[in-house]
């Protein structure tokens, strides 16, 4: 009903942050939640698969890239080559661990593909197999098969828990709810009584599987707080019960193995400190070490020198233990350090504190993590947070100030109101944006709810589809994946994690210092959410970031099968925001990844799901700047940084300093004409681009005026690729220069050569970095010895001076061909 008045009040955090001006915590900074979207598969690992043509036949396979379910994998044999590259589901492809064909007497035979590649089977067999890491069996093959280790701990599963309040003891929990790796845990015989129910992160160090208290030599008691509910012979009664299920409800020790492991500490009983109380974390107060368990454990209390007081606010800690400093570390940091209740005076001073208290101060080797780490957080910044009086809650929060490695979180529509809490970097009660929504758990809004006033019809929003792996694996195979966000997999991420290849050529747009800033990586998550973290990421990362932002944004002609996403940058103290299209399905991101590479003119592996380790596939660090901008650049006589389409999408906003933000109103940037006859032959958005400062700032200065749109669009059939230099102006001597080369003698007839016999060809000349457009063109022996050079200038739309210098290899490999296997 057009007509409606009735407003979407769904919580949206894109909309948000846009109204907020903030950015959201990047992914990378939460490690727990990475750890918790491993599957247990790695790139590099190896296993042996069904041959798709011969069901019969299996050949080993490297893993390229993980998400989920399902894993991308390419045969051994075909080195670099990413075209024979496929996905499989893990729960109903023929996959095993390497070996698995021999102990079974099945058949390991090369692919047709790559059979003239591998002479000798076994010998490459043994090659590639030497200090090979196989996939895990039991992920592959039994009950876990295709399961993400972190399914296991299923409502029902039971696990062991450390009481911190009382003593070191543990109790048997039973997992009620697992959400995204954060359990809601019931202690063993309280049946349907929630109200001592507790949520634990399941990588939490006091949290263990069924056995550890008898492994470690810990009893097995329930905490004080319950242990009067029931008898003695009651809870005895309940833990042989339990032994006797032990084995079906247990689950797989090695789900545990990335816990933080707990080293020696060096506290003694009576040492004064400072402390955050865990479950109030609101305020830093004096505390003493009341008890030294061992190596391992001490319990601390927070200091209260009132004589009335009936309770204390105790609890276990280890070496690494969250919210423990050092005496004056407050002062140092200049922040407000609580008195103890009862405390005489305002002004709390330590010196004097000890000497009343005859105790002495723990020495700064006690508190070996209390260092500043790189971990991404900065001020102002959006996450997700758990509200440390009601745990239910996870609350949008802010970050409202750092101090080392901690974190002072502003929490938003709380059902009470909360003081800003102290946490750790590292806490496992933060998650990054959309956390919430990835795993099906109620976030709570903002206070005042975020609305989008342009809308005023009333739109039900299907729910996201949760895929089953059947219809995943299907829809990949047809390569038709739908769903409102990105594939989810029984509610889980599907992203795989984006790599930034610091080592790989970062090409005219981008700033080598700034790229070697960034993270290794980022996520894996939501696509759409970590793609534009990504794309976020290369924006600041630029020399002029409106204009890589220009590059990036919606193609009109573009056939994305993709989402239109709003980024911003700034750029000479004005913000600029463009609609840019990512891709919403992790089976397109790789391809999205290495096109938006190429369209930044740096090397199509700077960042990917792939990581580069040693060297690039592209051989991108032989090359200059120069030389990589002159094979794989865009050519300046035509809109020079802009993207081709009728107009730009690109948006500028003039902020003043210290004025109430009105509302945004939106100028378009249209498309310059050219000059067909002008010359740019620097780069656009290099630091030594002439005239780019003036190019920018006349730009923005006509905003509001509509320009003739560009009527000479030039369309080749086989364009791949565009070079920076003038068509018109003349090669340069360096350009044509060729050395005679000595006399080339061929292992085998050209007229056989397959696309990669081309590509392997080309990459053992100088003209390599060309290497490219041939394996794109699917350009093969045949093909290659029909090419001329107009043939070469128009169909692959080079300049005359690298077209001269490929044509010199074409010719002596047709001179060679006539000479050795002509008659």
């Amino acid at each position: 009903d057009a007509g409606s008045s009735v407003e979407e009040l769904e919580f949206n955090w894109d909309e948000y942050l846009e109204d907020t001006g903030a950015t959201a915590a990047p992914h990378g900074s939460f490690k727990h939640v990475d750890t918790s979207l491993q599957n247990g598969f790695a790139p590099g690992m190896k296993l042996e698969v069904a041959v798709k043509s011969d069901q019969n036949t299996y050949w080993v396979a490297t893993i390229i890239t993980t998400c989920g379910q399902l894993l991308l994998l390419r045969y051994d044999g075909y080195g670099e080559d990413r075209k024979a590259d496929f996905w499989c589901d893990i729960m109903t492809a023929d996959l095993h661990p390497i070996g698995w064909c021999e102990q079974n007497k099945k058949i390991l035979k090369v692919p047709e593909g790559i059979k003239d590649k591998i002479p000798d089977q076994e010998e490459f067999l043994q090659r590639v197999l030497k200090g090979a890491c196989s996939a895990p069996a039991n992920l592959l093959e039994g009950l876990h098969r295709g399961k993400n280790p972190l399914d296991l701990i299923a409502p029902g599963s039971r696990l062991e828990l450390q009481n911190i309040r009382d003593s070191l003891e543990a109790w048997v929990v039973n997992v009620v709810d697992n959400v995204g790796g954060r359990l809601k845990l019931r202690y063993e015989g309280l049946d349907d009584s929630d109200a001592f129910d507790q949520w634990l992160f399941y990588l939490d160090p006091f949290l263990h599987q069924v056995g550890w208290a008898a492994q470690h030599g810990y009893s097995l008691q329930p905490p004080l707080a319950i242990r009067s509910l029931k008898s003695e012979a009651d809870w005895q009664e309940i833990l042989k019960k339990v032994k006797e299920e032990e084995e079906e409800s247990s689950v797989p020790t090695d789900l545990f193995k990335d816990k933080p492991v707990i080293g020696v500490h060096s506290f003694s009983e009576g040492m004064k400190l400072e402390a955050v109380d865990p479950m109030a974390p609101f305020v830093i107060s004096p505390a003493t070490v009341l008890k030294v368990y061992n190596e391992k454990y001490f319990m601390i209390e927070i200091d209260d020198l009132r004589p009335e007081r009936t309770t204390s606010q105790s609890y276990i800690c280890h070496v690494n233990s969250a919210g423990i400093f050092p005496v004056q570390w407050s002062l140092k940091n200049g922040l407000h350090l609580s008195p103890p209740p009862g405390y005489p005076g305002q002004d709390f001073d330590w010196a004097d504190y000890l000497k009343q208290c005859g105790a002495e101060a723990a020495p700064q080797s006690c508190f070996p993590s209390l260092t500043s780490s790189d971990h991404g957080f900065k001020e102002n910044m959006k996450l997700e947070a758990v509200n440390p009086i009601d745990p239910e809650e996870v609350c949008i929060a802010t970050v409202t100030k750092l101090k080392d490695s901690y974190l002072w979180l502003q929490l938003e529509g709380s059902k009470k109101p909360v003081p800003d809490c102290i946490v750790s970097v590292e806490s496992m009660n933060i998650f990054p944006v959309g956390w919430c929504e990835t795993n099906g758990y109620q976030l709570r809004p903002p206070r005042k709810a975020i609305v989008n006033k342009q809308k005023k019809i009333a739109v039900v929003q299907p729910e996201k589809q949760i895929l089953s792996s059947r219809t995943v694996h299907d829809g990949l195979k047809n390569q038709e994946l739908n769903s409102s966000d990105s594939v989810v997999i029984n509610g889980k991420y599907c992203c795989p994690k984006i790599y930034f290849n610091h080592r790989c050529f970062s090409g005219p747009y981008l700033n080598k210092g700034r790229i070697a800033e960034l993270p290794q990586s980022v996520g894996p998550g939501n696509c759409v959410l970590v793609l534009k973290e990504v794309l976020t990421l290369l924006i600041n990362a630029a020399y002029k970031p409106s204009r890589v932002l220009r590059e990036l944004q919606l193609d009109e002609e573009a056939a994305w099968p993709g989402h239109g996403e709003t980024l911003k940058a700034k750029y000479k103290g004005k913000s600029y925001r463009a609609t840019v299209e990512v891709v919403r399905t992790a089976d397109r991101v790789a391809d999205f990844c290495r096109k938006t590479c190429i369209k930044l003119e740096c090397c199509p592996n700077l960042f990917g799901p792939q990581m580069v380790l040693d060297k690039c596939s592209e051989n991108c660090s032989v090359l200059t700047k120069t030389k990589y901008t002159h094979y794989y650049g865009k050519r300046k006589n035509k809109r020079i940084g802009r993207p081709p389409g009728g107009h730009s999408n690109l948006e500028v906003a003039m902020k003043k300093p210290n004025k109430r933000r009105k509302r945004r109103k939106h100028f378009f940037v249209h498309k310059k004409k050219r000059s067909s006859t002008s010359v740019d032959n620097t780069p656009a958005g290099s630091p030594q681009g002439s005239g780019g400062e003036e190019e920018d700032d006349q730009d923005e200065s006509e905003l509001s005026h509509s320009l003739a749109q560009d009527r000479d669009k030039r369309k080749r059939k086989l364009r791949t690729f565009s070079f920076s230099d003038d068509e018109n102006k003349p090669p340069s001597p360096k350009d044509v220069k060729t050395e005679v080369a000595e006399k080339l003698q061929l292992d085998s007839n050209p007229l056989e050569w397959s696309v990669a016999d081309v590509v392997r060809f080309l990459k053992s000349t100088d003209c390599a970095p060309l290497a490219r457009i041939f394996l794109d063109q699917e350009i093969d022996g045949q093909a290659l010895l029909l090419l001329t050079l107009p043939t070469v200038q128009e169909c692959m739309d080079l300049k005359l001076g690298p077209a001269i210098k490929l044509c010199h290899h074409i010719e002596r490999v047709k001179l060679a061909f006539y000479q050795q296997f002509a008659n």
